[in-house]
């Protein structure tokens, strides 16, 4: 580990536990500043105040933005399937829960399917 200590656009992460989210959605880009600004869902709000209570909360949310009271929590986030364990820290700041959650599998090819023409079934041995 670095010596650095972590900053986010400048500002160190006591500041930024400090700032309310209007202060903080300025630090965003244009769409999670509008995010913010619009408003949060009664979901969203919902979730934040879950986590004010609880170290674990499980939710639907993908779209929510990490802000800074997020950090040092862990959230359950449904992938479509099940719920994956996201442990939010300092770097997730201002991404969505959906992007450490993936909703797809990797594709792994083993041999020519059922119906492949004769050429697609030739695989070179170099």
């Amino acid at each position: 580990m670095s010596d650095e200590e972590f900053t986010f656009r400048g500002k160190t992460m006591d500041e930024l536990k400090q700032m309310n989210l209007n202060q903080f959605s300025e630090l965003l880009d244009a769409r999670g500043r509008r995010k913010i600004q619009r408003g949060l869902r009664d979901n969203e709000k919902k979730m934040l105040k879950d986590l004010e209570e609880k170290d674990r909360v499980k939710t639907h949310e993908r779209d929510m933005i990490v802000v800074p009271k997020m950090v040092g929590n862990t959230v359950e986030v449904y992938n479509g399937q099940r719920f994956i364990e996201v442990e939010i820290d300092e770097e997730m700041l201002g991404h969505y829960l959906g992007e450490f959650s993936k909703t797809r599998k990797e594709v792994s090819h083993s041999a020519p399917g059922l119906g492949a023409t004769r050429s697609s079934q030739h695989v070179p041995l170099k």
